[in-house]
């Protein structure tokens, strides 16, 4: 196992960083369109998809696919590959710094390894989380390769959530912390993971926006919370997961769940809330 992960590695940072590099002369440059679930799409985004795919293909060729722009049906494949080829294409269009290439590898429906890269930020982080799959392999969550870990801190107001637009209405209660919202998904968790923020709060991202850095989040040490029960990990073979969100909480300490989940059961409503 150990090859096969150094593979996984180097394959993920050779095609983020090459695909990064060509995005970069697309920053700003290039007028949206919107697709039918309101979300926006460029030639890069579908250039990238088609890019990750390919090499997937060639590197990989036993596993499955999952993409935002075109594979939206789990297959059934004991290993496969989720991603995002720009996640926060409305930053990368509007010229705003913060978006990014996100992968996540996911084994029998489990996101076990991800690996999401910021080009315009020059941040790539990285984590392995094998949960009970029974997989061993490295461990630990990282930041340029710099092992990274959650805060321990309590929340106050010198810290930071971050949430989505969708979850504003949560601010209409007293919020114990600083709110900022970057419009990434996947950037949002990974700060988490990183320990810049205590929490972060997204009520409609897909499979693609979160499987990167769900592994880098619980490897560093975070939560992630299902707030819908029916759509969780792992992910089912044959279901397509195009219009099906998995609203979320992620945090940095596991008692900083009964901080936060009252406030987003004050919106969301779910019938629980499960931590995995």
């Amino acid at each position: 196992m150990i090859y096969f992960w150094h593979q996984v590695y180097n394959f993920c940072h050779q095609i983020t960083h090459r695909i990064g590099e060509s995005l970069l002369a697309d920053f700003a440059q290039l007028e949206p369109t919107r697709k039918a679930d309101g979300s926006l799409v460029t030639k890069a985004d579908k250039w990238a998809d088609e890019e990750l795919r390919l090499g997937i293909k060639q590197c990989f060729p036993t596993h499955g696919v999952l993409t935002e722009e075109t594979e939206h049906i789990l297959p059934p494949n004991e290993w496969c590959w989720v991603i995002d080829p720009i996640d926060g294409t409305t930053n990368f269009t509007r010229g705003i710094p913060i978006w990014g290439i996100s992968i996540g590898l996911l084994y029998r429906g489990i996101p076990v390894f991800g690996f999401v890269h910021f080009p315009q930020v020059q941040q790539t982080y990285h984590g392995y989380y094998y949960g009970n799959t029974g997989l061993t392999g490295p461990k630990g969550a990282f930041l340029n390769n710099n092992l990274i870990s959650t805060s321990d801190a309590s929340p106050t107001m010198n810290h930071v959530v971050t949430m989505c637009n969708r979850s504003l209405d949560i601010l209409k209660h007293d919020f114990p912390c600083k709110v900022r919202i970057t419009g990434v998904t996947s950037y949002d968790l990974i700060s988490v993971a990183c320990g810049a923020t205590l929490g972060a709060i997204e009520a409609s991202p897909k499979v693609w926006d979160i499987a990167g850095a769900y592994p880098i989040l619980l490897a560093a040490g975070g939560n992630f919370v299902h707030i819908d029960p029916e759509n969780a990990f792992p992910l089912t073979k044959g279901v397509n997961y195009g219009n099906i969100s998995f609203p979320c909480l992620a945090v940095a300490k596991e008692n900083l769940i009964s901080v936060f989940k009252p406030l987003v059961e004050s919106i969301y409503q779910p019938k629980s809330l499960l931590i995995s």
